[in-house]
């Protein structure tokens, strides 16, 4: 097993079960390795449902192979490059307005303040 499956390698394989805790993946006919729930997607994976279903084809990468038990260890998600959030860039119109609205309230508070305290007195 540890000649036909090196640690590192990437696999197409095929999803043969769901369990609350991953996803059972088939390497061959005789092999199947297990892809725990972290190693599903970058970030919290709070169903595996969500992601995958039986009978997807999914690209693995062997991160353990245990020779006593026989089990490997896979992750999709180190097979996946992770998703960098693309920053908005915002015009210089954007940019001036948030502070502008700031500076606006900011002079409708104080007038409103000065309303309330003399009220108050």
């Amino acid at each position: 097993m540890a000649n036909q499956y090196p640690i590192g390698a990437v696999l197409v394989g095929k999803v043969t079960g769901i369990q609350p805790y991953g996803a059972f993946v088939a390497l061959d006919e005789e092999t199947q390795g297990l892809v725990h729930i972290s190693e599903i997607a970058h970030g919290y994976v709070k169903d595996v449902r969500d992601y995958l279903k039986v009978g997807d084809e999914v690209n693995v990468k062997i991160l353990s192979v245990d020779h006593e038990s026989g089990k490997i260890s896979l992750s999709i998600k180190a097979v996946e490059e992770k998703s960098k959030p693309i920053a908005k860039q915002k015009t210089e119109s954007e940019a001036s307005r948030g502070f502008n609205t700031l500076r606006e309230k900011l002079q409708e508070w104080i007038e409103q303040s000065k309303h309330e305290n003399i009220i108050k007195k």
